[in-house]
């Protein structure tokens, strides 16, 4: 004990060493005064200023130790913060993308509807021959859902069996046109000439500037590969029935007799072997000739041992010929039809007498023509169908779809 009092006082006397009773002199103008400050009032002043300092330091303290202790709530908060406009974000980008979805599948929609009716018209599609069901009946069945993942959005989900009845749409009009292009081709096949020619031959007369597919969003987008082979066997539907329309196979001139088959002759002047690129119809003068075929006027005048000749232009590099005329009864442009007179059979030019020299020629080059006037009636009943589908479609044209 004595010698924690000791301690004590000595550190006491230490302390109180500190403090002195001051004494200040002060002149002012010749006057002096005295200015005491004792030991007391400095330790008072002193333990003042200790409390003050302790305080702060107390205070800066508590601060201190509350922001280590709120540290962690406010990078939770701001943790939250980011997640919540990071959600905010995939939410507006996916709300974008459901509506480019829905954008798309409404224009792929209206570009369905438009082939169908282009090339079917408002009649239904045919059965689906592995299942019966028409197209409306594919339409309007409702799909199981089982495919589609249950955890999308509701939105999603719809979209989602949107475009599984457009596929199932695309696929019964594609399975449609390609059975239409399959008899198209037998019956060109039948007729002599080269379906898989004629489709690649028209395929090579095609062009112009890349304009990128946009649809109601303004963005590039593409109709998918189900729509790139729809629109694929449109075209070669479209090229083997219009190449079946083109074919001349009525009668240029109503008269019995054929004095002059196509190929190997001997020639009627000379007699000597020569080679005839066309038929001959021999009749009375006069006799009205018919084109063959509906197409254009293209030639209407003398053409070098022809006499007097009418050309017409029946597309698909198909086109008509009548020579040895004694009169034109069309001019050049004029769009005719199958049956129509276009001239009068005469013997002009190189003719031992009236008959008509009756031409066809395939991209220039003469072929026989017998094979498409004595075409078989189950190949006249396709030409037939065609006929009136393309006939459809050119008088749709001027309503603003245009023709294909």
């Amino acid at each position: 004990m004595s010698s924690q009092s000791t301690g004590l006082r000595h550190w006491r006397q230490r302390f109180s060493a500190l403090f002195q009773d001051h004494e200040i002199f002060i002149r002012t103008h010749g006057h002096v005064r005295f200015l005491r400050i004792s030991a007391v009032w400095q330790k008072r002043v002193a333990l003042i200023a200790g409390l003050v300092l302790f305080a702060w330091a107390g205070v800066t303290l508590a601060v201190f130790v509350n922001q280590i202790l709120t540290s962690g709530e406010r990078a939770e908060v701001a943790a939250k913060q980011a997640a919540a406009a990071a959600g905010e974000a995939r939410i507006a980008k996916y709300r974008d993308r459901v509506a480019e979805i829905a954008a798309d599948l409404d224009e792929r929609q209206g570009q369905l509807e438009e082939w169908k009716k282009d090339y079917f018209g408002d009649e239904p599609l045919p059965a689906d021959a592995k299942t019966g069901a028409t197209a409306g009946e594919t339409a309007d069945k409702p799909l199981e859902t089982s495919a589609i993942d249950p955890r999308l959005p509701p939105e999603a989900q719809a979209l989602a069996r949107l475009e599984a009845r457009q596929e199932a749409f695309s696929a019964h009009l594609l399975a449609a046109v390609k059975a239409r292009a399959a008899k198209a081709e037998v019956a060109v096949a039948q007729l002599g000439l080269d379906p898989a020619g004629l489709v690649r031959n028209a395929a090579a007369g095609r062009g112009g500037p890349f304009i990128p597919f946009r649809g109601r969003t303004g963005q590039a987008s593409a109709l998918g590969k189900s729509f790139a082979a729809l629109e694929g066997a449109l075209f070669r539907m479209e090229v083997l029935e219009r190449t079946l329309v083109a074919i001349p196979s009525g009668q240029p001139a109503h008269v019995l007799m054929l004095s002059s088959s196509y190929g190997y002759r001997s020639d009627p002047f000379t007699g000597a072997g020569a080679m005839h690129s066309g038929l001959d119809f021999p009749g009375p003068l006069g006799t009205p000739i018919l084109a063959a075929a509906p197409g254009r006027v293209t030639f209407v005048g003398q053409r070098s041992g022809y006499g007097n000749v009418v050309e017409v232009d029946h597309g698909q590099g198909i086109l008509t010929r009548y020579a040895h005329l004694s009169g034109f009864t069309t001019q050049v442009g004029a769009q005719v039809a199958a049956g129509q007179q276009i001239a009068k059979m005469g013997s002009t030019g190189r003719s031992t007498g009236s008959h008509l020299h009756f031409e066809v020629r395939l991209n220039g080059v003469a072929v026989n023509p017998r094979r498409f006037l004595e075409a078989k009636a189950d190949v006249l009943e396709v030409k037939a169908d065609a006929r009136q589908r393309v006939g459809a479609l050119a008088s749709a044209a001027p309503a603003g779809r245009g023709a294909r």
